[in-house]
């Protein structure tokens, strides 16, 4: 374990953000790059954005802060730290305490979310470090990654069975993918086909608006695309993927139920696969999301059907830390764990019908 420093990052390194973030030790994440702070930014947070440095390594850092009257500053170190070894975790957390109190910036706790894949070892190490385990907030907290580095052929061998034989069938039978324009009329027909996924029910979806924003930052930073299938002349498959860096990532989907093209969610996700290992040498691929992985043949759990769906790609199932709280301030912490948070994400959703976090 090293000895970290933490600063806030210069002008010239916030605009150059995201390749710094992608130069990261385990690659950065979408969700800390400069297209998704920008969304967070007209959504009830401040981006700031954080630098660690040792003599090894630095790493590139998205923190969302909200103000919450009373307590003081909150920051959500949203997939991060970015570390080249869980216990470089501890380190970097006391040289971000530091920082944060050489420079009066009244942080109460810090929530933290690192991609490290979760053991015994790990949650002994956050013990130690005094970090407190919470509910985990991201989709693919727990999700299925396809290594894509084999060549095409050996890759789609590599798939699982179900998810080859239907890649196969759908080629067979003249299933069409077809790469969209970043039109509005696209993204709210996009938008509509979400509202159908068994596991985004209305209530939980997030407003047109927030998508609209999200998907055209992407597409204008030469990280987003969309993709159809159609049907009878109607878009019935959609998605929404990105390539930052060397990952790709299956970030929204959506279809209208009682199809009759068998294979085609398949195929347009084979398809995106392909498309950006090939103009961006994507190493993997997450589809974003399933049950952990001691629940994945669990009926009752409400990402069931799409993890069957996912995992018919790659059988292994990733599960990833979660979320962690680094307490600051006990005393300040204990209100925000008893009443602070829940009241504020009541009132941010009775006032914007949209999640906290």
């Amino acid at each position: 374990m090293g000895t970290f420093t933490a600063r806030f990052a210069t002008e010239e390194e916030r605009g150059n953000w995201d390749s710094l973030v992608t130069a990261n030790p385990n690659g950065g994440n979408m969700l800390q790059s400069a297209s998704f702070a920008e969304v967070k930014s007209h959504h009830g947070w401040n981006p700031l954005f954080v630098v660690f440095e040792s003599a090894e390594y630095s790493t590139y850092n998205l923190v969302i802060e909200k103000k919450v009257p009373l307590l003081g500053r909150f920051w959500y170190l949203i997939k991060g730290p970015d570390v080249a070894t869980p216990t470089d975790v501890p380190a970097v957390l006391s040289a971000l305490t530091e920082f944060i109190r050489r420079s009066n910036l009244a942080v109460f706790a810090v929530k933290i979310e690192p991609d490290i894949i979760d053991d015994d070892d790990v949650r002994a190490v956050f013990a130690r470090a005094g970090l407190v385990k919470t509910f985990n907030l991201q989709p693919n907290d727990s999700t299925a990654i396809l290594d894509t580095t084999p060549e095409p052929n050996q890759l789609l061998r590599n798939l699982h069975s179900r998810g080859r034989n239907a890649v196969r069938r759908a080629e067979r039978e003249g299933v069409t993918v077809q790469r969209m324009e970043p039109t509005d009329e696209n993204f709210r027909t996009m938008y509509r086909l979400m509202t159908h996924i068994e596991d985004r029910s209305a209530a939980r979806l997030r407003s047109f608006e927030y998508y609209q924003r999200f998907w055209s930052n992407f597409v204008s930073a030469g990280q987003g695309r969309l993709y159809f299938v159609h049907e009878e002349g109607e878009p019935s498959v959609g998605a929404f993927v990105i390539n930052y860096g060397r990952k790709g990532t299956y970030k929204d989907g959506g279809s209208k139920p009682r199809r009759s093209q068998y294979g085609d969610s398949h195929l347009l996700q084979w398809t995106a696969i392909t498309d950006l290992k090939n103009e961006h040498g994507i190493v993997e691929y997450d589809f974003c999301g399933t049950p952990p992985s001691d629940k994945l043949k669990d009926k009752t759990h409400q990402h069931h059907g799409l993890g069957l769906f996912k995992t018919s790609f790659t059988k292994t199932v990733t599960d990833f830390v979660g979320c962690y709280d680094l307490v600051l301030s006990p005393i300040k912490y204990r209100a925000w764990q008893k009443l602070g948070e829940r009241v504020l994400r009541q009132l941010y959703w009775r006032r914007h019908r949209q999640p906290f976090y």
